[in-house]
């Protein structure tokens, strides 16, 4: 599941220079709205050329006269460290002056740093609070953590019905992450029947937005064929159109697939590339299965060693495989001393 933040905008211009110059003329006379949207041409490098110091310039002055979209994107410079120093107590500041005003993205941001504990100390109920608020505004990212919450039980009681209730809203909103939770719910059954055609359906959705966890999930489907005909060549597809874009799961499936020459030519290779990018992002299924390749010398040297740390860091996440397979090296002192009571531990 997943949880996103947004910035506040205001809508610009075309001519983008022509804007700059208006604003520019507007702000001089601290007009706020103009302060506002000239530091966003700033930060955006619109009209003019980018420079994040001045649009936190510019975002401070609005600021300072209680502007709330001022308020919450000079959070987010803060946060980031975009323009200023990150100093996660002064975003935390900006968010409530600008939640005190009932802004949308100022309450969904607030809560994300409750929630995660980021400036604050972390308090899911607090953030479930700010979130319902934001929700209330129809806020499709806050509808979307807030169904998050419901869904994990965090902050809440457990409740999926309400989960799939809120990943509704926002996923009429196009919000892509509330299409992929909203997917996996109608695959799991929780809180719907389950409905594998509706879950691919909303999956695919979300993979024309190009959405990494819904590629996934949705290569997924095409290789167990749940909700579609099976096709491996496919799942490789749209597991790969993931793995571009860094995911571990989607990275790790696709080696698996160069591993089994399963809807491309086998090459353990490649495969052992992609174990490896996604073992890098602590992803255990690949940290073990790159260990299994150094095990038997599959795409890479024979190497008992490198072997070992790779099914200790999977056993850690307590990956069952990988921990069985770590009793057997211990067991037998293959790539460590020989320890039984290691092994039986």
């Amino acid at each position: 599941m997943a949880r996103a933040k947004s910035d506040a905008r205001f809508h610009r211009p075309q001519d983008q220079a022509e804007a700059v110059r208006l604003y520019r003329v507007a702000a001089e006379q601290n007009h706020a709205d103009a302060q506002f949207n000239l530091a966003i041409c700033f930060h955006q490098g619109e009209g003019v050329p980018q420079d994040r110091a001045e649009a936190a310039r510019l975002l401070r002055l609005a600021a300072e006269q209680k502007h709330a979209a001022a308020q919450c994107n000079l959070a987010i410079c803060y946060e980031r460290g975009e323009g200023v120093p990150q100093d996660w107590a002064e975003a935390v500041r900006l968010y409530r002056l600008a939640a005190e005003q009932k802004h949308a993205d100022a309450q969904c941001n607030l809560g994300i740093c409750y929630f995660q504990g980021e400036g604050v100390p972390q308090d899911q109920a607090e953030a479930v609070r700010l979130y319902r608020l934001a929700a209330e505004q129809k806020h499709a990212d806050a509808q979307c953590n807030l169904g998050f919450c419901y869904y994990k039980g965090e902050g809440v009681p457990q409740d999926w019905a309400e989960a799939v209730r809120l990943y509704r809203l926002a996923a009429e909103q196009k919000h892509a992450d509330a299409q992929c939770n909203l997917g996996i719910c109608y695959e799991r059954g929780e809180g719907v029947p389950q409905d594998w055609a509706e879950a691919v359906r909303l999956y695919r959705l979300d993979a024309e937005q190009k959405h990494a966890d819904a590629q996934c999930s949705l290569g997924i489907c095409y290789e167990r064929g749940e909700g579609v005909p099976q096709d491996q060549a496919e799942a490789v597809r749209l597991y790969r159109l993931a793995a571009e874009q860094k995911h571990a799961d989607a990275q790790c499936n696709v080696g698996i697939c160069y591993y089994k020459g399963e809807g491309v030519p086998q090459d353990r290779a490649e495969a052992v590339r992609l174990y490896r990018l996604a073992a890098e992002q602590k992803d255990a299924d690949a940290q073990f299965r790159l260990g299994a390749c150094y095990r038997w010398g599959e795409g890479v040297p024979e190497n008992w060693a490198e072997a070992v740390r790779l099914y200790r860091l999977a056993a850690e996440q307590k990956h069952a495989d990988a921990q069985c397979i770590l009793g057997f090296c211990y067991e037998w002192g293959e790539g460590v001393p020989q320890d039984w009571a290691e092994a039986r531990g």
